[in-house]
């Protein structure tokens, strides 16, 4: 994630900043150029940029619910951004946490619509699209109905909102006995989902997808139960970045598509702090060395772009163990995955719009 700096006085703001904390401006997310802006009042609830008196914005409707910074073209046939515009169901906001929880939610998934949009990869909304768009359920469970799963299908992302809630979250991932569990994380997993059959199926990268990820023809069902009656296979690890990834191709595609995600938002917040790494005590072949000078979404050649992620990995886990957490990536790359990871690279960089 980029940051920024406010036009008006050059204070650093970050991409949730309702307002510049040094000189009151309001800010708004242009997404058309990606850059968070101070905007000053015009007329009629409508806003222009700081120093640029055309054109006119309004600010999305979700953001008189505090939810939301994005800025919509005044003339916008939507009341929503772009972002919010995605959704289908919110939370029920007479509900005690709903705006809260919905706010959590929110700013995970405009997270999500940033590194898309950055990414240049089709985004559309079943609004205007309902066979090939995308769109969010937010729902929570009720009394005497069966709990709500969070997943994807045809498009359509579900998300219990539970998992906004830390300590909630933190009890799946002990339960489940997963290493790591975040709702962006689910936010990059679901909607890898969306994009394997935006980008994969009935595509000329189908039989590649095949070779590395398995046969996507398996039936899935089948294969869920048979993971979760007899668990992974023992070297697991050597084939998949998780081992929820070897239940089914679908869900390995998934789980590396998350994965690569977080390689290229991290990478990318390294890149706009100027981050470099040299470890004192390595040596040029221990390949801990690191500069991140481009923006890895920039960047065609995976193999740069993962040899900066491996000391960046390490030195954010020596970090955590430092403060006394666990690791922040607990995940090993083998060789495998590098090669899962470097062919998802290559399919959105040749899939930009």
């Amino acid at each position: 994630m980029e940051i920024y700096k406010c036009a008006h006085c050059s204070q650093i703001i970050y991409f949730e900043n309702g307002s510049c904390v040094h000189c009151g401006y309001p800010l708004g997310f242009d997404a058309e150029n990606l850059k968070l802006r101070p905007v000053v009042a015009f007329e009629n609830e409508t806003y222009t940029v700081y120093d640029q008196p055309e054109p006119t914005y309004r600010y999305c409707l979700n953001h008189g619910y505090g939810v939301c910074n994005w800025l919509v073209r005044a003339d916008s046939p939507t009341p929503f951004c772009q972002a919010c515009d995605l959704n289908s169901t919110i939370p029920n906001l007479s509900e005690s946490e709903a705006i809260s929880q919905w706010m959590v939610i929110e700013n995970a998934k405009h997270r999500l619509v940033y590194s898309l949009l950055k990414m240049k990869l089709p985004l559309r909304s079943k609004k205007t699209d309902p066979e090939k768009g995308l769109m969010f359920d937010f729902l929570a469970d009720l009394k005497g109905k069966p709990r709500v799963l969070t997943g994807h299908d045809n498009g359509l992302i579900t998300l219990n909102i539970i998992e906004a809630d830390d300590v909630e979250r933190e009890k799946s991932r002990k339960n489940m006995k997963e290493p790591y569990r975040t709702l962006i994380g689910h936010f990059r997993h679901e909607v890898g989902h969306y994009y394997w059959d935006r980008l994969i199926d009935n595509s000329a990268y189908l039989e590649e997808f095949r070779k590395l990820f398995g046969d996507d023809r398996e039936d899935y069902g089948e294969a869920l139960q048979k993971y979760y009656k007899h668990g992974t296979p023992a070297d697991w690890n050597r084939h998949f970045i998780s081992t929820y990834a070897s239940s089914h191709p679908w869900e390995d595609w998934a789980e590396t598509w998350a994965h690569y995600l977080h390689i290229m938002d991290t990478l990318q917040t390294g890149f706009a702090f100027g981050l470099s790494l040299h470890p004192q005590i390595a040596k040029p072949e221990d390949y801990l060395d690191a500069d991140m000078r481009q923006d890895p979404y920039e960047i065609k050649d995976f193999g740069r772009i993962i040899s900066t992620w491996l000391p960046m990995s390490f030195a954010m886990n020596s970090i955590n163990r430092s403060m006394g957490h666990t690791d922040l990536y607990p995940f090993v790359i083998t060789p495998e995955v590098m090669e899962k990871l470097s062919f998802i690279h290559r399919v959105c960089y040749e899939s930009r719009v």
